[in-house]
């Protein structure tokens, strides 16, 4: 009866857990999706007439070869970005 007992509460004590579990990494997921494309809320305070987006872009850099004899070229991404002009 006791061993049917102990069965019955770790039983339930894991269906707890495992509940807890799947609410909070749901909540997680939730609070991690990214705003849609275009969306720049965190922005709209900004003045607009010194402040424009740079769209994101790829550039050349050159890699030095350390420890190697030769460097190379490799591509690089520079993603979107905010960039205002302050005036003096």
């Amino acid at each position: 009866m006791i061993d049917g007992f102990k069965r019955a509460l770790a039983l339930g004590a894991a269906t707890v857990a495992l509940a807890g579990g799947t609410v909070l990494s749901s909540v997680g997921i939730a609070s991690a999706t990214p705003s849609p494309h275009g969306d720049h809320t965190a922005t709209r305070h900004v003045d607009r007439g010194r402040c424009h987006m740079v769209h994101g872009h790829w550039v050349r850099v050159w890699r030095d070869g350390r420890g190697v004899r030769h460097g190379h070229w490799i591509r690089v991404w520079h993603r979107e970005r905010l960039v205002c002009h302050h005036r003096r």
